[in-house]
């Protein structure tokens, strides 16, 4: 072997140090198709590949649920709709100023009325935060860490540990959604008389009824957080520090909602996702205005298409330095 070929295959040999290669931390299905019956006879069953993943995400969410950091924000987002109810039970014993008088005597009036309260008052703000937290820090933190490259390198593929990732945040944030109910509603049973609601449209329903519309809001709210979770994970993709991909997705949010109050800008409001996190109220309608919560899942289906493919574009493309 002459000098020139050794010192080729030295060159090919040699890499930057810790980094990780695209084509060598793809799934050998990824990279080619089995060339052989002993190949094909060797390769994964399709059950123990879905084993695989589900073991994956259980243990994903295992770590996410027993992190200190999220259980804190599961437990603010828990005390709020608690200081909110013995808020306006205090202000409805004493009368209350005329602004609150209406929705004092609404939630004064029936306890499901405090959970629908909680949303308007925690989905614009707190829940996207709290969302973005665990979301943002899917990629980066672990990127941040060190550990992205030893996920990488044991045959799990970038699809479906982008896959897992995304999933453990939509999971985290139906969980933040239901904290909300949950503790908003037991407070309102608490604090205030139960009985028949009042919508704003002034037809009176059943409690039986009530709760299940604030079971349908609930679930429309859990799809927008899930969409929000979708912008983070692609910005997480794009960064090595998780404060970064959180910080980018709240200013995303901040900004929507500042272009929604600049009335020149009202065409554009519509696709600005913020815009359709609190049309949960349509369920408040009789009957409930599904052409309203239709339009807005369909936004969310379309910002997670959007941002999960810009997410797995550049994930599954890029070499993983740390």
């Amino acid at each position: 072997m002459s000098t020139a070929d050794t010192g080729t295959q030295t060159r090919e040999l040699r890499r930057t140090p810790g980094l990780v290669p695209v084509k060598e931390t793809m799934r050998t299905t990824e990279r080619r198709a089995p060339e052989s019956a002993e190949e094909i006879a060797s390769s994964p069953a399709p059950a123990r590949r879905t084993w695989a993943f589900w073991r994956l995400l259980g243990s994903e969410l295992g770590l996410t649920f027993r992190r200190p950091r999220n259980l804190a924000l599961l437990a603010v987002l828990g005390v709020v709709p608690i200081v909110l109810g013995i808020g306006l039970w205090i202000a409805a014993g004493s009368g209350g100023d005329d602004e609150m008088s209406g929705i004092i005597q609404d939630v004064a009036g029936n306890s499901l009325m405090l959970t629908f309260l909680s949303f308007s008052f925690l989905v614009l703000l707190l829940m996207p935060v709290v969302v973005s937290v665990v979301a943002g820090d899917s990629i980066a933190g672990e990127a941040g860490t060190g550990t992205l490259r030893y996920l990488l390198a044991a045959p799990a593929g970038r699809t479906r540990l982008l896959a897992v990732k995304y999933l453990n945040a939509v999971v985290f944030a139906y969980a933040a959604t239901a904290v909300v109910a949950l503790s908003a509603l037991l407070t309102g049973l608490i604090l205030f008389p139960g009985g028949s609601v009042t919508l704003l449209s002034g037809t009176t329903i059943s409690m039986a009824d009530g709760l299940l519309r604030i079971l349908i809001a609930a679930g429309y709210v859990g799809a927008g957080m899930a969409a929000l979770a979708a912008v983070a994970v692609a910005l997480s993709t794009f960064t090595e520090v998780s404060i970064g991909a959180i910080a980018g997705t709240m200013v995303l949010v901040i900004v929507c909602q500042v272009l929604r109050a600049v009335p020149d800008l009202a065409p554009i409001a519509p696709y600005l996702l913020p815009t359709r996190f609190t049309d949960f109220d349509a369920v408040l309608r009789s009957p409930i205005d599904t052409a309203v919560l239709r339009d807005g899942l369909l936004a969310f289906g379309a910002y997670i298409v959007l941002f999960g493919s810009i997410a797995w574009a550049r994930f599954s493309g890029k070499d993983i330095t740390s």
